[in-house]
C-alpha cells in the first residue's frame, strides 16, 4: 500500500468524527492513534519475550528496563501490558480503563509522546461520544509494522495527514515539514564532499541536526541517504521542535529507527537552545521565514548584548518582522571548528536574506560576517510554488567552515528556478516538484564548482525542443532548421568580496542667499564648508573600487564641489541572485508587431464578413 492509499485510509477515521468534533480538531485523534499503531506493530513479535523477562526480572529484584529493551529489540522503548490494539477490542465495555492501561505500560520516553499529543484528553472525549472503541477498532485492522509500511513511508503518511489537517484548519503546513525532494537535493549538497563519509565499509560516525525538525522528515532522509550509500556509517541524530505534535511524531519516529530519544528536544530553538554548547558535522533546516520574532525577543536581545560574538548572535540581529536569519547564525554557533573536522550547513531561505538592509543594518551585517569569514559555500535559486504553503522564490544556501582548496574564497550561485515539472494534482501553494534527474543536474552543478549555461533549442515556430546544460567550453547543440538555441546562465562564481560595497556619503556645501558658501565659525568645523542636508547623497562603492577613483570618475563631473565624509562611510554587504542571472530580450522590431496586427486585423475582418452572410 503506498503512502498516499494508507493516508487516505487513515483519513477514512474522520467519517467516524464528522459531527462530534469539527474538521480542524480530526488530527487531534487521528495522528496519536497513528503513533500509537506504529508502536503498537512494532513491539507486537516481541511481547511474549519481555513479558515473560518482567516477570523473571522483578522477581529476581532486579532492575528489569535494560533487559525489557534487549528482549524488545529495541534501543530506548518497550511496553509491559500484556494488552494490545487486538485485545482490547476483547473487552468493549472496558476499553477507556485498557487503553490507560495500555499507554501506561510503555516505557518513559514512549509515554511522553503521547502526553505531548494531549492523548488522554482525546481518550476521554471519544468515549464519551461512544466512539472510542469504534475508533481502536479502526486503527487495530491496519498493519503499520515497518516490513509493511518502512519508514520513509511512514514519514510522508504523517506529512500528508498534517498537510490536510493544515488545509482544513487555515493552518500552514509549510511550518511542519519540508517537500520529500528538497530535502533529498539539500542532502546529497551536504553529503557530495565528504568521500570518507559516503565509501562503503567506512565505519565513521557522524552527527547531524535540525534546530526546526518538524516531523523529523530532514533527520530521517539524511539517515536513510547515509545508510544507502555506506551502511556501515553511522549517523547520531539532533532536533528541536517547537511544535508538540510534530516533536512526538518526530520522536516516534527516532524511537522506531533507534536513535537516542533524549536528542530531540522540545521548545523555541532561539529562546531556549536545547542543545546548548553542542557542535555538529551537519546541519539542515527550514525555518520558518517571513515569521516575526518578537515572542522571543526580549531573550534574543539579551544574549545578544551580553554575550555578544561569545554566544549566538554576535554578528547583528535581523529586523523583528522575520526570524529566518536569527537560524542561520544559531547553526553557525553550532559549527565543529575546522582543526576539529569543521562542519557543513544546508538551510532554505527566502529571498529576503539576500539583500534586505543596507549597510550597517543587522541583515548586512549576517551577510558580512558570512562571507568575510568564508562560510558560504553556495546559494541555490528554487523554482516557485515548491512549498505547501507558499509559492515565493525560495533559496538553499550550503555553508562550510571546511571549504575545498579550489572553493575557498569563492561563492557559486546556482539558478534553478527551471528546474521543475508540473504535479499532477496541486497541495495547497505546491504546485511544481523537482525529479531525480533534476535533483542530480543541480547537485552534478554544484559538484562541478563551475560557470555553467542552459542551452535552450528553439524551433521554427519559437518552440522549445531540448535544454542542455552546458559547462565551460562544451560545445554548443545545433539549432533545426529555422530555429536557433538560447543560451541562459545557470551557474556563477563570484569571489566574496564582489558582494561588499562601501556607502559613502556625499555632502554638498550649505550657500547663502548671495550663493557664497557657509563657513563652520567654531570648533573643528571653523573655515571649513557646512553641508547642506538637503543636498546629501549617498553612494554604494564595490570593495573592489578604490573609492577616490570611483568619487573623481562618478561624482565630481557632476558635482564638482562636492567631497565625502569619510566618519560615516559604512561597509554592507548584498546579493543580487537574480541580477546576475538576467538575460536581456531585445524587443521585437515596430515592423515585426506591425505585420502581426496586419495578420490579426484581415483574420477580425474575414470573421466579420462571414457573420454578415
Amino acid at each position: 500500500m503506498n503512502h498516499q492509499a494508507l493516508s487516505s485510509f487513515i483519513w477514512s477515521v474522520a467519517d467516524l468524527l464528522r459531527g462530534d468534533y469539527r474538521q480542524s480538531e480530526y488530527g487531534k485523534v487521528i495522528l496519536p492513534f497513528t503513533v500509537l499503531r506504529r508502536l503498537d506493530c512494532v513491539l507486537a513479535a516481541t511481547k511474549p519475550a519481555v513479558l515473560a523477562e518482567l516477570e523473571a526480572k522483578t522477581k529476581a529484584g532486579l532492575n528489569p528496563d535494560p533487559f525489557l529493551l534487549r528482549a524488545a529489540g529495541q534501543r530506548h522503548f518497550y511496553n509491559t501490558s500484556p494488552l494490545d490494539l487486538s485485545t482490547l477490542l476483547g473487552d468493549q465495555d472496558h476499553i477507556r480503563q485498557n487503553l490507560y492501561a495500555y499507554i501506561q505500560g510503555f516505557s518513559p520516553a514512549a509515554r511522553d509522546i503521547f502526553e505531548r499529543f494531549d492523548f488522554f484528553t482525546q481518550v476521554e472525549r471519544l468515549a464519551k461520544a461512544g466512539l472510542l472503541y469504534l475508533v481502536t477498532e479502526k486503527f487495530a485492522n491496519i498493519d503499520l509494522h515497518p516490513d509493511a509500511v518502512d519508514n520513509a513511508q511512514m514519514g510522508l503518511v504523517f506529512e500528508e495527514l498534517i498537510r490536510k489537517f493544515a488545509e482544513i484548519s487555515n493552518e500552514t503546513a509549510g511550518e511542519h515539514f519540508t517537500p520529500r525532494e528538497v530535502i533529498r537535493l539539500m542532502v546529497n549538497l551536504l553529503f557530495i564532499e565528504d568521500d570518507d563519509v559516503l565509501t562503503a565499509g567506512n565505519a565513521v560516525v557522524r552527527t547531524l541536526y535540525d534546530p526546526t525538525a518538524g516531523t523529523g522528515g530532514m533527520l530521517s532522509a539524511a539517515g536513510e541517504y547515509l545508510h544507502e550509500h555506506n551502511p556501515a556509517a553511522r549517523l547520531t541524530l539532533f532536533g528541536q521542535e517547537l511544535n508538540d505534535e510534530s516533536y512526538a511524531i518526530c520522536k516516534a519516529d527516532m524511537l522506531i529507527k533507534g536513535q537516542d530519544v533524549h536528542n530531540i528536544v522540545v521548545g523555541n530553538t532561539l529562546s531556549d537552545d536545547g542543545h546548548a554548547n553542542t557542535r555538529f558535522d551537519y546541519m539542515l533546516s527550514n525555518p520558518p521565514f517571513g515569521v516575526e520574532w518578537k515572542k522571543v525577543e526580549k531573550e534574543v536581545r539579551k544574549e545578544a548584548a551580553e554575550k555578544g560574538f561569545d554566544g549566538r548572535f554576535g554578528p547583528g540581529l535581523p529586523r523583528v518582522s522575520d526570524g529566518s536569519m536569527l537560524f542561520l547564525l544559531h547553526l553557525i554557533s553550532k559549527m565543529r571548528p575546522a582543526v576539529d573536522g569543521g562542519s557543513r550547513i544546508g538551510i532554505v531561505l527566502n529571498g529576503s536574506p539576500l539583500f534586505t538592509g543596507g549597510a550597517g543594518s543587522g541583515e548586512s551585517e549576517i551577510r558580512r560576517h558570512v562571507l568575510e569569514n568564508d562560510l558560504v559555500e553556495a546559494i541555490i535559486g528554487l523554482p516557485t510554488d515548491m512549498f505547501y504553503n507558499t509559492g515565493i522564490s525560495t533559496y538553499i544556501w550550503v555553508l562550510s567552515n571546511k571549504k575545498p582548496d579550489e572553493r575557498k574564497g569563492w561563492v557559486q550561485l546556482i539558478d534553478a528556478s527551471s528546474f521543475w515539472q508540473k504535479m499532477r494534482k496541486s497541495l495547497g501553494s505546491k504546485r511544481k516538484e523537482l525529479s531525480e534527474q533534476h535533483i542530480a543536474d543541480i547537485t552534478r552543478l554544484f559538484g562541478d564548482f563551475d560557470e555553467a549555461d542552459q542551452a535552450i533549442v528553439l524551433d521554427a515556430a519559437g518552440k522549445e525542443v531540448a535544454r542542455q546544460i552546458l559547462l565551460f567550453g562544451d560545445a554548443e547543440p545545433a539549432a533545426p532548421e529555422g530555429g536557433k538555441v538560447k543560451r541562459v546562465p545557470i551557474s556563477r562564481v563570484f569571489r566574496n568580496e564582489e558582494f561588499g560595497y562601501t556607502t559613502i556619503t556625499v555632502e554638498r556645501p550649505l550657500r547663502d542667499e548671495a550663493g557664497n558658501i557657509v563657513l563652520g565659525e567654531r570648533g573643528k568645523q571653523k573655515g571649513k564648508p557646512q553641508p547642506d542636508s538637503s543636498l546629501r547623497d549617498t553612494e554604494n562603492v564595490p570593495l573592489t573600487e578604490d573609492i577616490d577613483a570611483y568619487f573623481q570618475r562618478e561624482v565630481l563631473p557632476h558635482a564638482p564641489d562636492a567631497w565625502i565624509d569619510r566618519e560615516k562611510s559604512k561597509v554592507g554587504y548584498e546579493i543580487p541572485f537574480n541580477r546576475h542571472f538576467y538575460v536581456f530580450e531585445p524587443p521585437r522590431s515596430l515592423h515585426e508587431i506591425d505585420e502581426e496586427l496586419k495578420g490579426v486585423t484581415a483574420r477580425i475582418m474575414a470573421m466579420l464578413e462571414g457573420l454578415a452572410e
